[in-house]
């Protein structure tokens, strides 16, 4: 039953319901197991999310792919992780982001231009894979493993470089946020301002939470705010990446049409040139950006403080839960012997990014 994908069934071959609904099943089992895995001691430093991809990693690598539930392991990594992303809107608090996160909200702009100027500079410089490489640096600028989930099919991206990057966002993502938790005795820095440090320059809002609770209650607020002004940008930066090569093409044109020279035709990832490449439009932002102001204006008109905390408490584990699904539709699809040899540049081009970016947010506080 549990060959590795050779040849799996064109997307034109009828939809049957049992594979797929065996096939969520079995990302689910895989998703609660790696939940149930997070609260061992260590392994609760990485959460479940982690958790799940590296243990669907890991029997993608012992037993290879279960190809018969292909169908339903392709939607819990798609489909239900863009339900995820919709959902993963309520957790932005438009209000709190107003009143008290503008200026927050400006370094939080010069925090995602610089990580994503940084990964890819460095990566072109070492000569990484472009894809991870694009992957990771959305990755670090904003919020990990769920800006790369979303922008993986603006790029689009194969399932494992979506799961590879998340895996190594998740490693790097965890050992800085222990790094960070282990220098605060050390630091030189109020609550409030070493929390901002963790919020600005670390991957997760799972890793800006470990980091920034040993300071106290104040110092975990304004960590979270501050993640949550780079998460806002998560829209505007996926709507630059549909963008950019449009523009690019266009700028392309007008400069060989100044110099008389023929345009050179630029390829997208599939092959076709810019002109005649299609870009898939992300409509589910559209879902996530809907979901912050109804989280944080219309719900709390229409039930109760108490009940609507509730409420954003069950989704908020109902997110985590299709995360983690995703995640180890994800998993599934990562060869640990390709991800020896291709993940190994990509990832020095994110580390010394973020160790930049730690030291010059450090400084600048």
């Amino acid at each position: 039953m549990f060959t590795k994908p050779l040849a799996i069934a064109s997307s034109s071959a009828p939809t049957l319901p049992l594979p797929r609904i065996a096939g969520i099943s079995f990302a689910l089992l895989i998703a609660l197991s790696g939940w149930g895995l997070s609260y061992m001691p260590g392994l609760n430093r990485i959460g479940p999310l982690a958790c799940a991809l590296f243990l669907a990693a890991a029997y993608r690598h012992r037993f290879g792919y279960p190809s018969a539930l292909a169908q339903g392991i392709r939607f819990s990594s798609g489909t239900l992780l863009r339900s995820a992303i919709v959902l993963y809107g309520l957790k932005l608090n438009v209000g709190d982001l107003l009143h008290h996160g503008l200026p927050l909200l400006a370094r939080g702009a010069g925090t995602v231009a610089f990580s994503l100027a940084a990964v890819l500079l460095l990566g072109r410089w070492l000569r990484a894979d472009a894809k991870l490489t694009a992957l990771l640096a959305v990755g670090t600028a904003i919020c990990g493993a769920a800006a790369i989930a979303a922008v993986s099919p603006l790029l689009k991206s194969r399932d494992e470089d979506t799961a590879v990057s998340a895996g190594l966002i998740a490693l790097i993502g965890t050992g800085f946020a222990a790094l960070y938790a282990l220098l605060l005795p050390w630091l030189p820095m109020n609550a409030s301002a070493y929390g901002i440090w963790s919020g600005l320059t670390l991957h997760e809002i799972a890793h800006v939470a470990m980091a920034a609770a040993p300071a106290g209650q104040d110092a975990l607020a304004d960590g979270l705010l501050a993640k949550l002004c780079r998460v806002a940008l998560l829209v505007p930066t996926c709507l630059a990446i549909v963008a950019f090569p449009a523009v690019r093409a266009r700028f392309r044109r007008k400069a060989s049409a100044e110099s008389g020279e023929p345009a050179k035709e630029s390829r997208s990832p599939s092959g076709k040139n810019a002109r005649t490449a299609t870009f898939p439009f992300p409509w589910f932002l559209f879902g996530f950006a809907a979901a912050s102001p109804f989280g944080s204006y219309a719900l709390p008109a229409l039930v109760d403080s108490t009940d609507a905390a509730t409420l954003l408490h069950g989704v908020s584990i109902a997110t985590t839960l299709l995360l983690a699904m995703a995640m180890a539709g994800l998993g599934l699809n990562v060869s640990l012997r390709d991800f020896r040899s291709r993940a190994l540049r990509p990832f020095a081009a994110m580390l010394i990014a973020s160790l930049l970016l730690s030291a010059l947010t450090y400084v600048s506080l």
